[in-house]
């Protein structure tokens, strides 16, 4: 399993909404995350930021980049494109993480 780490931004006073939202994830996203290989996966939240710091494993031959093409995917990021960064197609607004430490 490969860990990868992504930040992404919540906008101002959106910080229940998104945790609501996230509770009450849809079971068909979590089932096409999990086809992709996605496992493990932990958002967190810089209060003072708004930053979101996203944290997943995926397996080799994952299938992440094919869930763009998802309608449940394209639906879940215009379900949450009104309380953080998007770009235009809806897709959130990701900056890569690089890991600077890790301890097993």
């Amino acid at each position: 399993m490969e860990q990868i780490a992504v930040r992404m931004q919540l906008n101002v006073g959106q910080a229940a909404e998104y945790k609501r939202r996230h509770d009450a994830i849809w079971p068909e996203l979590v089932a096409v995350l999990k086809a992709a290989g996605v496992a493990d996966y932990s958002i967190f939240l810089d209060p003072e930021t708004h930053a979101l710091f996203a944290v997943l494993r995926r397996a080799a031959g994952h299938r992440m980049d094919a869930l763009p093409e998802h309608e449940v995917m394209r639906r879940w990021w215009h379900a949450m494109a009104d309380i953080m960064q998007t770009h235009a197609d809806g897709a959130p607004v990701v900056m890569p993480l690089q890991m600077m430490f890790h301890l097993d």
